[in-house]
């Protein structure tokens, strides 16, 4: 799985005319006429131009419904909020280094230990179905991956909690005057 993840981001990265066209072809069947399509199943927006690949296929596919989850909350502030494309919806996720950039308006999704947790802090979850994450009532939670090693590292908090414990380990301190 690594490797095709591997594989599919030097196509990106080595021939991005020539993915762009491979997606344009794909994306250009039938099936997904009035369909929904998720933009990743891992990974982010790493660059503008990527992000700009992506708009551009999403206008070219007016019938197709798009969707993703970004930690990238300044790109599409840039690049996306100010006209949106009409068939496309995303939802900020937490646990990324832009999490502070995150406010009441914004649509934000949080992983959690378990659906209890989710009821918990007031969270809806998309476990029933990925698109709640976008359709469905906000905030969105998910419940974690069952991974034994990865629900350990987890320790029981948010992404957002371990994300703002990770930022907060790596603030400068300041010496004593």
């Amino acid at each position: 799985m690594i490797e095709r993840h591997q594989q599919n981001l030097a196509y990106v990265l080595d021939d991005p005319a020539g993915w762009q066209r491979q997606m344009a072809a794909e994306l250009a069947h039938p099936r997904h006429v009035g369909g929904w399509i998720r933009i990743h199943d891992a990974g982010d927006f790493f660059d503008d131009r990527y992000l700009s690949q992506w708009l551009r296929l999403v206008a070219f596919r007016p019938k197709v419904n798009f969707y993703c989850y970004t930690k990238e909350v300044l790109r599409f502030r840039r690049l996306v909020e100010p006209a949106p494309p009409r068939n496309l919806w995303w939802v900020y996720s937490y646990g990324g280094t832009q999490d502070h950039l995150l406010g009441p308006g914004d649509r934000v999704a949080d992983v959690f230990p378990d659906e209890a947790a989710i009821r918990s802090a007031g969270y809806h979850s998309q476990d029933a179905s990925d698109l709640l994450a976008v359709l469905g009532p906000a905030p969105v939670g998910i419940p974690s991956n069952n991974i034994p090693q990865f629900r350990r590292r987890m320790a029981g908090r948010t992404f957002r909690q371990w994300q703002a414990e990770r930022d907060a380990a790596r603030k400068p301190r300041t010496p004593p005057s």
